[in-house]
């Protein structure tokens, strides 16, 4: 395999994930396939004192947009006035102490006391009375259940949480996950109800269809997908472009830019080649697009033993798998939230291919497993099989 040569921005969002995410070092260098020593090399480098110096600037902008925020918090919550408690102020007090206990990691308790019209020495003689026994475990298992919401990206529905409180061996009816889930408005993202429009277009000139939307590959680095998506942010458009390994569903290559072009699929492209040894042939199959039928796209395909394959036109089920990724991380991620500038969408979405998509997201055409762990698990049953045909040959 070759070496595999890192972008500077790769390191820049690798270090951030250790200096401002909170990740350790071993945990970060495991997720993202690299070796600890050298993230401890970028980490070094990185917080120089003429690296600091450099990012000084950007800091600043960023505690003054973060200052005006906060301002504007205020204000907003002055202007609402805790609109959403007139619904309970004619109700009985448990009601409104509930309603009081739920918001009070918003707003102060004597602020919500007031507005409730209730004095606080009722409130918390009604917080600190006595509470069952189930009550105690739903909120332990509350605790749990918060833990994998939040490691999730607040992603995951009841259904991959019961799944994820199984693997723990916390053994707890899926019906009763739902329901505290419910109670503590925690929600998995949704999803859209649009349906694609699709016509059975004619086959590029270029290159043929090798895949007939059979997305199965028997072993890692037979089949890739590659497409294009752009994703709005405050400055404007940015770009991201993906290369996707059909064994493992993992994304091997990807790339963002400001721009559509073809330099943005190649750089996509270096990020998956390293992947391969020099006898290695694998498909690519790709949209129709200039970017994809373009002579330096070609070339660099032809150079390292890729045979090309393209959709018909306006099918979008011929690349579903892309197509279905794109959903994914736009459901996920991009409806979320608007970005403010193209610099913070690119390392928001290094942190959830790499740290989250392909390291702990479950995939459900993976039997609910990471695609990482997915080819882990191919690794160690193909090095088994390596050791047991030695042992019978000799």
């Amino acid at each position: 395999m070759a070496r595999i040569i890192y972008s500077e921005e790769f390191r820049i969002e690798a270090v951030k994930q250790v200096t401002d995410n909170g990740y350790s070092i071993t945990d970060t260098a495991q997720r993202l396939g690299i070796h600890p020593t050298s993230l401890s090399g970028w980490i070094k480098r990185l917080e120089s004192p003429e690296a600091i110096k450099k990012h000084k600037l950007q800091d600043e902008s960023q505690a003054e947009i973060k200052k005006l925020q906060k301002e504007l918090k205020i204000v907003t919550e002055e202007r609402d006035n805790l609109k959403k408690g007139r619904g309970v102020l004619c109700k009985p007090h448990k009601l409104k102490y509930s309603f009081i206990k739920e918001h009070s990691q918003f707003y102060t308790v004597h602020r919500l006391c007031k507005v409730m019209q209730v004095h606080r020495s009722g409130y918390y003689q009604w917080l600190n009375q006595p509470i069952s026994n189930r009550e105690l475990e739903n909120q332990e298992l509350l605790i749990q259940i918060k833990e994998a919401y939040r490691d999730s990206k607040g992603v995951y529905s009841h259904r991959n949480i019961h799944k994820d409180l199984k693997e723990l061996g916390i053994h707890v009816n899926k019906k009763r996950v739902a329901r505290l889930m419910s109670e503590a408005k925690l929600y998995g993202v949704g999803t859209y109800k649009r349906k694609p429009y699709s016509k059975a277009g004619p086959v590029h000139k270029a290159h043929p269809n090798h895949l007939h939307q059979c997305f199965i590959a028997g072993k890692p680095n037979d089949t890739w997908v590659s497409d294009i998506t752009y994703i709005r942010t405050k400055e404007g458009w940015i770009f991201l472009a993906t290369v996707i390994d059909l064994y493992s569903r993992k994304i091997i290559g990807w790339a963002t830019g400001h721009r559509q072009t073809t330099p943005l699929i190649i750089n996509a492209l270096k990020m998956a080649v390293a992947r391969l040894n020099k006898d290695d042939n694998v498909i690519l199959h790709s949209d129709q697009g200039s970017q994809y039928s373009s002579y330096e796209y070609k070339t660099f395909a032809k150079k390292n033993n890729i045979t090309l394959s393209m959709s018909r036109r306006g099918n979008c089920y011929d690349n579903a798998v892309a197509e279905s990724f794109f959903k994914t991380i736009k459901k996920e991620l991009v409806r979320k939230q608007i970005f403010l500038t193209r610099k913070i969408a690119a390392s928001k979405i290094f942190e959830y291919i790499e740290m989250f998509y392909n390291s702990k997201r479950r995939h459900s055409y993976l039997d609910y497993i990471s695609p990482n762990e997915f080819e882990k698990r191919y690794n160690m049953e193909s090095s088994n099989i390596y050791v047991f045909t030695g042992l019978v040959i000799v």
